[in-house]
């Protein structure tokens, strides 16, 4: 009966920092509910996204259109369902592409020390002078423009995010005695990579994946927004702002719900992130 008692103290402390959390429990929320609408519009929306009627034209919120029409008469309820697939694609693969690479790179230079390190550092110093929309004009304007070369541009700058957080995260766990226990074992750089040093800081990068996916949102908005992203006729959110600012004043829930849409994408992962950090950082944990 101890043994199991024991076992199960581990599952009831985590459920209750789970609960606890509020910040955790809303963000979860907003995000699932992000999530789900992007599901849902893989099989149904209340109308064809690209449908146009132009005798229902910029028509407000109704019993017809639960968040109104477009200049076009597109049913804007629909366009948005669509708008977060195509905004949690992009930054899905672009925070992937971060991770993938950045993740690897910043571990290497952590193991290896040295002049490595420090050529894996400035090249990222070299990497944050290009941010996403300058490195998305470059692409474009050899590639052309579009959602992939959005994903392309918005990793590359999620590169150096994720190597300088693993390095930053790694350099103090290389001099942990079980480290150099592991060493003296004959264990190599990548095995204790691998074994000790990645699942140590495992809650740091599931945190900074929540918080650079909130940036990939507001970028990849920000890219269709100016013409780079999404094109049309698909749906995107940064579009839809771009395409509401010539009215305003004679339809504002054009600009209205776009805009609250990325407002609360990023406010419910960054939420989430805040969530997970104190959920899963054993300092904090321990201060509770």
């Amino acid at each position: 009966m101890s043994i199991v008692t024991e076992s199960r103290k581990p599952v009831r402390g985590l459920l209750s920092s789970l609960l606890m959390s509020r910040s955790l429990l809303i963000g979860a929320a907003v995000t699932l509910l992000l999530i789900g609408l992007a599901v849902l519009s893989l099989i149904w929306t209340p109308y064809v996204p690209t449908a146009m009627n132009i005798l229902r034209k910029l028509q407000g919120p109704s019993a017809l259109h639960w968040l109104g029409t477009d200049a076009l008469g597109r049913d804007v309820l629909s366009m948005l369902m669509v708008g977060a697939r195509n905004s949690l694609s992009v930054a899905l693969i672009a925070v992937a592409v971060g991770m993938g690479i950045g993740v690897p790179l910043g571990s290497y230079a952590a193991a290896r020390g040295g002049m490595i390190d420090g050529f894996v550092m400035r090249m990222t110093d070299l990497a944050f002078a290009f941010p996403a929309l300058l490195t998305a004009v470059i692409i474009t304007a050899v590639f052309g423009p579009g959602a992939v070369n959005a994903m392309i541009a918005i990793g590359i700058f999620n590169i150096p995010v994720f190597a300088r957080i693993t390095r930053g995260s790694s350099l103090g766990l290389w001099q942990r005695d079980y480290v150099l226990a592991a060493r003296c074992a004959g264990r190599g750089d990548v095995a204790i990579t691998l074994d000790h040093i990645l699942p140590n800081i495992g809650h740091v990068l599931i945190v900074q994946a929540t918080i650079q996916f909130a940036l990939a949102i507001v970028a990849e908005a920000g890219l269709s927004y100016v013409g780079l992203g999404t094109q049309p006729p698909m749906p995107s959110w940064g579009k839809m702002l771009n395409d509401a600012q010539t009215y305003i004043y004679d339809a504002p829930h054009l600009a209205i719900f776009p805009g609250l849409a990325i407002t609360l994408a990023v406010l419910g992962l960054n939420m989430l992130g805040d969530g997970l950090r104190d959920m899963l950082d054993p300092r904090i944990r321990r201060e509770r």
